[in-house]
C-alpha cells in the first residue's frame, strides 16, 4: 500500500514519489543493501568533505539520513500503537550542528545508519495492515504510519542523489 493525499504534509511529495513499489519493507530491505554498497565505497577521508561553505559534510548528511529515520521511525510507533499525543517536529540544522561529525570515521557513521535501519526494518514487520493505515499528528501535520515510512525510505534517497550529484561521489 503506497500513502494517500492527506496522509502526510505535501512537503513530503518529493521523498514519497522517489519510492517505486508498494510495499514499503521490500522497498527498505533492498535500499539498504544499495545504500550500505554505495556509503562503503565512498573514501574515508571525504567524510568531512561538504561542497560549499556552510553545507554539511558527508558525514553530517549521513547522519540527518539516520537522525531523520529515526524520528519518522518515533513517529510511526507512537501512531502504531494508537498513542493519540501530537509529535513536535525538530530542526535538522541544530541536530547536524550538534552531531560531532568531525570526531567520528566514516565507518562508524555508516555502521551506526545501518543499525538503525535494521531496527527500523523490525519494527516495519511488527505492523499489521491496521497499523499501517493509522493516522496521526506530527509537527503539526497529518501523518499516517505508512507516509512515515515511505517519507523513510524517500528522505534516504534524496540525499544519496544529494551526495552523489552535489558531492560528486
Amino acid at each position: 500500500m503506497r500513502p494517500q493525499q492527506g496522509d502526510y504534509n505535501s512537503y513530503f511529495d518529493n521523498y514519497i514519489s522517489l519510492v517505486k513499489g508498494e510495499n514499503i519493507l521490500t522497498t527498505l530491505e533492498s535500499n539498504t543493501t544499495a545504500t550500505a554498497d554505495f556509503l562503503k565505497s565512498i573514501p574515508e577521508e571525504k567524510g568531512d568533505y561538504a561542497y560549499a561553505a556552510e553545507k554539511w559534510s558527508v558525514k553530517q548528511v549521513i547522519i540527518h539520513i539516520t537522525d531523520t529515520e529515526r524520528v519518522f521511525a518515533y513517529r510511526a510507533l507512537t501512531i502504531a500503537r494508537g498513542d493519540k499525543t501530537p509529535l513536535p517536529g525538530y530542526d535538522e540544522n541544530t541536530w547536524a550542528s550538534n552531531c560531532a561529525a568531525e570526531k567520528r570515521t566514516l565507518a562508524d557513521v555508516i555502521a551506526e545508519f545501518l543499525s538503525v535501519r535494521q531496527s527500523t526494518i523490525h519494527l516495519v514487520k511488527s505492523f499489521d495492515d491496521i497499523m499501517f493505515s493509522k493516522k496521526g499528528i506530527a509537527n503539526n501535520n497529518p501523518a499516517s504510519v505508512i507516509a512515515l515510512l515511505f517519507v523513510i525510505a524517500g528522505h534516504e534517497l534524496h540525499h544519496l542523489n544529494v551526495l552523489k550529484e552535489r558531492y560528486g561521489l
